[in-house]
């Protein structure tokens, strides 16, 4: 499941935002950018995936599509995996819901942790931090697999860098994901030596090397 967690997630606890086709899948483009094949080597899987978008945001170790797709991103990371955490709750996070998403949105824009749509914040619980009322820094819960949660959109506002924020968001969140019965994993640019390097002080472990990358149908 953790070569392949869209897929894992969109067949499984996280059914109820895809839009499915045979062997594929995706988000619904405001809840995540995420699509997934069952089996990234079968061209049938990617001819359901034809079905749905002519745009695939995939991620898994290695990815090889069939004739008809090219790629026009790709960024290296890592899976890392929380198999010996205790995470360790926040009495001053907050939890965040709908009437916070343009807050959110905001952070989002000044941090750049990455995707985050208007409906990002109904995959999981999501936390945050704030200062003098305003949100400083969150993090929360995006792929949903059978007995795994990701940790995701972990960010600080570039001004209040520095101060353990997104540490302690992380700890918060795998705390409640361990709560749950589940077990933390993420995924972090591999260029992003200083995230890495925190996310094992936390007692992440790195678990695959993967890829995120874009793909776009070639007209016949």
């Amino acid at each position: 499941m953790l070569e392949n967690p869209a897929w894992a997630a969109l067949s499984g606890p996280q059914a109820c935002f895809a839009e499915a086709s045979g062997d594929a899948a995706r988000f619904h483009p405001d809840v995540a950018p995420w699509c997934a094949v069952a089996d990234l080597g079968d061209p049938a899987a990617w001819a359901d995936l034809a079905t749905l978008t002519d745009y695939a945001v995939l991620t898994a170790p290695a990815i090889d599509p069939p004739a008809g797709w090219e790629r026009v991103a790709m960024t290296p990371g890592v899976q890392m995996v929380g198999h010996t955490m205790t995470g360790v709750h926040d009495a001053e996070t907050v939890k965040l819901t709908e009437t916070d998403v343009p807050e959110m949105l905001d952070l989002v824009e000044r941090a750049k942790p990455g995707p985050f749509g208007k409906r990002t914040v109904e995959l999981g619980n999501y936390l945050g931090l704030r200062h003098e009322g305003r949100l400083v820094a969150m993090a929360g819960e995006r792929f949903r697999l059978p007995g795994w949660t990701e940790v995701s959109a972990v960010c600080t506002d570039p001004d209040r860098r520095g101060q353990g924020l997104a540490a302690r968001l992380t700890m918060a969140v795998a705390a409640g994901i361990l709560a749950h019965g589940d077990l933390p994993f993420l995924h972090v640019a591999a260029e992003n030596a200083a995230a890495i390097r925190l996310y094992e002080r936390l007692g992440f472990q790195i678990e695959h090397e993967v890829v995120f990358a874009a793909y776009r149908r070639v007209p016949a």
